[in-house]
């Protein structure tokens, strides 16, 4: 049982998620960071001012705390540009396949196309 377990674990598939699951959540960590300390402060000071909020927990209307959902939705864009952007350039480097050649015509084809060059001439 521990030989199958080992062998299970070290597959190239099961390592290579592991892989993603940590890159993925040190590069949310990164995006969340950017957006709550440079873009959020930067797109809702005036907002945080004329509401008398220090940070956006405290942003609210009413009963509604706006200032988390807007910082959620930019965190979203931000991470849906970067995987877009990932993904067109791995399509782009995905080898294309050559056109395949021109195919001779076929003798059928040949034997029409003499007879109407034939033609042509009287």
């Amino acid at each position: 049982m521990l030989k199958e377990f080992k062998d299970f674990a070290l597959k190239g598939s099961v390592v290579d998620l592991a892989v993603a699951v940590i890159i993925g959540g040190a590069f949310g960590a990164i995006v969340s960071s950017m957006v709550d300390d440079v873009i959020t402060p930067l797109l809702l000071t005036p907002a945080l001012k004329a509401a008398g909020a220090e940070n956006l927990d405290k942003l609210m209307w009413g009963a509604v705390k706006y200032g988390n959902f807007l910082s959620a939705i930019i965190k979203f864009t931000i991470i849906a540009f970067i995987l877009f952007l990932l993904i067109k350039g791995m399509n782009s480097l995905k080898k294309k396949d050559p056109p395949p050649p021109p195919t001779e015509p076929s003798s059928t084809d040949k034997l029409l196309a003499e007879i109407r060059d034939e033609l042509k001439k009287r």
